[in-house]
């Protein structure tokens, strides 16, 4: 009898079930050190390519190349620096030296201890200049040995196409090693508490007021119940602690997260706490601590309980024993459905995610590892909880934690090169792909602002948009094939407005490439899976001489708009006699010049921009930002240059019909069905492309197109609001706005193509899309400008 192994679930970013395999990851200017056996197998990958790597290995208390069976052939330049800026260089530490990774000093002296000079360390030097992506060194070790594995990099200048980027250090050990204990994350700086939370219990602790809490997740989807009480009205014989309808009800959403409405507060609105990391971003705030009653009715009496847990540990605080404590619910993935049920499954949390939080006042703190066992409430097995507390002296950055898929390091909220000067005018910032961005500024609002880029001239930051240097012999074949348009017909020093698809048509991005010279290319679009997806094309295709680099952390852009842009910048960029004067800078070209003159910052030009008005763009290094910002507003100064933020640009863009990922296109909706069916030309472009067989498809039988709204009344459309013929559904809203300019309602919808033409009468359904309608009529869009006589002016 043959048994069939069934297919099993995928589970990407988890402890690998394999205890023979290890993973790391190696940054840019920084080592990696790993400990090996006999007979275990080292391999270092170059995951992007173009990246060379130093491998530095001692053994029998030195450098010794022979238990790789290799040699050292150059100096090993970041291990030197290491010498000199000893806390600058270190991403993992030294694995299997202990439970705990370890960094720093301590990774120097670790490394000295077993025979390491960082000023005379030699390596084997790993890939090249021009190395392709996912190329790989493999060595077996002979014997014991310490490998060190380091990734030189240093700064992208802005005509420059290799950022430097990971290494990737593989480890299959030739003997099953013990399990090992879970690594927690290093500490973010010396704790005043240390404590673990075993697994199905809970710990009372108090915490001062300025004080940082920080809730980790020890293995990954397990849930912790929070609690907290003010300590004074304690004193006072009061209990005063986390309410989280008043929370829900002053912040406005379903549980706070790090920004400016991010605090929790009791029942008394005095606020407790407020959140400063997340590195989850699925928590609850609706259903109690597990407790007896609930175990009870699902038949398993005296089931530990989180309820019973406080209980015990809050009694001798004086607070009052509770049947069920209404708690923070740190990573318990709850949700509603359309009937409004309460449901919950499986955390989101990984290995190593946490909360930090601060402390308003002084708390009574208590943590649970919740004990919950019957459901996927932590994931079918309780694991456990580790809270630390730091001083109110030290001070984190505010941030949320993206991944850029499931398995990936998470990566916290970044502030740009120019948040330093934007930041002194505004506290109203959001987090927008990652980065901290504004959303409105002091002393004028999105009306002001909006106004200055209609009338004159306005600076934004939008360094959160993703670059990508595409380059190589086959760079033009993986974009041609990638993107809608005809990249062959891209001249250098032009720049190209796109949609990028997948196989069924539907949009993945829509982003802007640029041409720097025959086989030299970058792509700006909006979302950072962009280059893992152009890298996987290349890889399908074939196409072995393309690399594709991440460039955003080495170029960061402010755009200058509005029809005094060019008036403002005209003095202000110059450019060298073989690229183009910014006078004299076509729509969509691009130049390569300096602020100033010649000894000035370099930087590129593009007039480009997302606002409908005459506008550049101005792309610098990051360590340049602050040097441009303030070279734009003294220039500015005297013209009335304002400050714009995202609220004015999405009032700005709605009129001008320029499309948002999320809003008017997603993986589901093709270029024509978002508005931009002319970045598809499929009589122009003989050469096939991601998508091209499906969109021919779609375009001889649509079914929806992006169609402009306006609207009786001044009540504005929302996103997601139904538009309806009669009782039948016939669209709905993307995006909507009440246009300054034009005095009118207005809205983008996605619109059956029956109810498209212009003149069709609709209504916009609010509340449940009957009880209340809104007079609608189809109108040309762009509604503003609608020959895009300005920007091109």
């Amino acid at each position: 009898m043959t048994v069939t192994e069934r297919p099993r679930l995928v589970l990407p970013g988890l402890i690998p079930a394999d205890p023979r395999l290890e993973r790391y990851r190696v940054h840019p200017g920084a080592v990696t050190a790993v400990e090996l056996d006999a007979g275990d197998e080292i391999t270092v990958i170059d995951t992007d390519g173009r990246q060379r790597g130093e491998l530095t290995v001692l053994a029998r208390g030195a450098e010794d190349y022979t238990a790789l069976g290799t040699s050292a052939d150059a100096a090993a330049t970041v291990v030197g620096a290491l010498a000199s800026h000893p806390c600058a260089g270190t991403d993992g530490g030294v694995a299997g030296l202990a439970a705990a990774m370890i960094t720093g000093p301590e990774v120097i002296a670790a490394l000295a201890a077993r025979g390491l000079d960082p000023a005379a360390a030699r390596a084997v030097g790993l890939f090249g200049e021009w190395s392709p992506a996912g190329q790989a060194a493999a060595f077996t070790a002979q014997q014991a040995a310490t490998c060190i594995v380091a990734a030189p990099g240093g700064l992208m200048a802005v005509g420059e196409d290799n950022p430097p980027s990971d290494l990737v250090v593989e480890v299959r050990r030739a003997r099953p090693r013990p399990p090992r204990e879970p690594v927690l994350p290093p500490p973010l700086t010396d704790p005043v508490l240390d404590l673990r939370v075993d697994s199905s219990t809970a710990l009372a602790y108090q915490v001062e007021a300025g004080q940082y809490i920080q809730v980790i997740d020890v293995e990954g989807r397990q849930c912790s119940d929070f609690l907290a009480f003010c300590a004074r009205r304690l004193a006072d014989g009061a209990e005063r602690g986390l309410d989280a309808t008043t929370t829900r009800n002053l912040m406005g959403n379903a549980y706070p997260q790090p920004g400016l409405y991010g605090k929790f507060f009791d029942q008394d609105m005095h606020p407790l706490v407020e959140v400063v990391r997340d590195t989850v971003g699925r928590h609850d705030t609706f259903a109690l601590a597990c407790n007896a009653k609930y175990y009870e009715d699902m038949g398993y009496p005296g089931h530990v309980n989180c309820t019973d847990n406080f209980n015990a540990q809050l009694g001798p605080f004086g607070i009052a024993a509770r049947r069920g404590w209404p708690a923070l619910n740190f990573f318990y993935n709850t949700f509603f459905n359309e009937a409004n049920q309460l449901f919950f499954d499986e955390p989101w949390s990984r290995p190593g995610d946490y909360v930090l939080l601060r402390a308003m006042t002084d708390l009574v703190c208590a943590s649970s590892a919740c004990p919950d066992d019957i459901d996927p409430a932590n994931a079918w097995k309780p694991t456990d909880i580790h809270v630390r507390v730091y001083p109110a002296e030290r001070r984190f950055s505010m941030a949320i934690a993206h991944r850029v898929t499931p398995d990936a390091e998470p990566k916290l909220t970044l502030q740009t090169a120019f948040h330093p000067r934007w930041s002194a005018l505004t506290g109203r910032t959001t987090e927008y792909r990652g980065y901290w961005l504004p959303t409105s500024f002091d002393n004028h609002g999105a009306i002001g602002e909006y106004w200055a880029c209609r009338e004159g001239a306005v600076v934004m930051d939008l360094s959160p948009l993703r670059k990508f240097e595409v380059v190589g012999p086959d760079a033009e074949a993986l974009l041609q094939s990638a993107v809608t348009r005809n990249i062959r017909k891209l001249a250098e020093g032009q720049v190209v407005y796109t949609a990028m698809c997948n196989d069924t048509g539907g949009m993945l991005d829509d982003a802007t490439v640029f041409r720097f010279g025959a086989d030299r290319f970058r792509f700006v679009g909006g979302d950072e899976h962009d280059g893992i997806w152009l890298r996987q094309l290349a890889g399908r295709l074939g196409l072995d001489r393309v690399w594709v680099k991440h460039s955003t952390d080495h170029l960061h852009n402010l755009a200058v708009q509005g029809p005094k842009s060019r008036e403002l910048l005209r003095e202000l960029v110059w450019t060298p006699p073989a690229q183009p004067a910014l006078g004299d800078l076509g729509w969509f070209r691009f130049a390569i010049g300096r602020i100033g003159g010649p000894a000035g910052l370099p930087l590129i030009v593009s007039r480009t921009g997302y606002t409908g008005e005459l506008g550049y763009e101005l792309w610098c290094h990051p360590r340049d930002g602050l040097a441009l910002w303030d070279a734009v507003w003294e220039a500015g100064s005297a013209r009335g240059l304002t400050p714009l933020g995202l609220d004015a640009l999405d009032m700005l863009r709605i009129e001008s019909g320029l499309i948002f990922a999320g809003y008017e296109f997603c993986d589901q909706v093709d270029p024509f069905e978002a508005g931009i069916g002319f970045t598809v030309p499929l009589k122009t472009k003989e050469d096939d492309f991601v998508g091209r067989a499906a969109l021919q498809r779609r375009k001889a039988s649509p079914q929806r197109t992006l169609v402009g709204l306006e609207l009786g009344g001044n009540e504005a459309a929302g996103h997601g609001d139904c538009v309806h013929a009669g009782r039948s559904q016939v669209g709905v809203i993307t995006s909507g706005t009440r246009s300054p300019i034009l005095r009118k309602n207005i809205a983008l919808c996605r619109m059956a193509v029956e109810y498209s033409e212009i003149g069709t009468e609709v209504e916009v359904g609010k509340l449940d899309g009957f009880r209340k309608r809104i007079p609608a009529q189809v109108v040309r869009f762009p509604f503003y400008d609608p020959d895009k006589a300005r920007p091109r002016s």
